[in-house]
């Protein structure tokens, strides 16, 4: 008997993929924000000011959250609905719950 593995669904171009360059680059930016804070702490630098940078590397992530948000509804949520059905109701509630653990961070 074979061991099968469920292979993911394929959900074919996302909403993000049309800016998919520019998010790569704003997330690279960002892990350049996260390595300065490494650096930060290995110099001994002083605690406010590694706060500060963790406070500018928390709201650069939201921000990009808030983009990708942004574009799943716009594309993913927008055709389910369009579509109806089922799949409908499980996008808006797939997209409720993004958004609820957005709010929680």
């Amino acid at each position: 008997m074979e061991d099968t593995v469920e292979q993911p669904k394929a959900h074919g171009p996302h909403g993000y993929s049309a800016r998919k360059d520019d998010h790569v680059k704003r997330l690279r930016r960002i892990e350049g924000q996260i390595r300065g804070l490494q650096r930060m702490v290995e110099q001994d630098e002083y605690c406010i000011d590694i706060l500060t940078q963790v406070s500018a590397s928390t709201k650069a992530l939201q921000s990009f959250a808030l983009s990708l948000l942004e574009e799943h509804l716009r594309h993913c949520v927008a055709d389910a609905v369009e579509h109806g059905g089922p799949e409908a109701d499980d996008k808006v509630a797939e997209a409720t719950a993004a958004i609820a653990r957005l709010l929680r961070s």
